[in-house]
């Protein structure tokens, strides 16, 4: 077989256009609530590997920080937008893996200085 054989061959110069067209409309029937929640679902999966919550293969800590940093942003200041329903559950997740990283970590930070506690305030057992 030839390599052109394997490639689909050139796209027309409207079939990227019409994609992103399509990704804009599917994309404005989300609701806010649900990308913002989504958004920090994945935040917070990727902080669990980090923190090695799956296995010590992926641990790094300094990943597992900025990652749980950015969710407590994220969930401080969306919390008021997508209503206590929505945002209790991101709350208690997101103090879990605050907790966890403090578990996971051999020099605990002191209290307020843990990551996202510059949004979320010392977080204690």
């Amino acid at each position: 077989m030839h390599a052109s054989e394997h490639s689909p061959g050139p796209k027309s110069s409207r079939e990227p256009a019409t994609d992103v067209a399509t990704l804009a409309r599917d994309i404005a029937e989300v609701p806010a609530v649900e990308i913002i929640t989504t958004a920090a679902l994945h935040l917070m999966s990727a902080a669990a590997i980090k923190l090695g919550l799956d296995g010590e293969q992926h641990k790094d800590l300094d990943e597992a920080r900025k990652l749980i940093t950015a969710l407590a942003g994220l969930v401080t200041a969306g919390a008021p937008e997508v209503g206590s329903m929505h945002a209790a559950p991101l709350r208690d997740g997101l103090r879990f893996l605050q907790l966890a990283f403090r578990d996971s970590s051999p020099y605990p930070d002191a209290p307020g200085q843990g990551p996202g506690e510059k949004f979320t305030g010392p977080v204690v057992d």
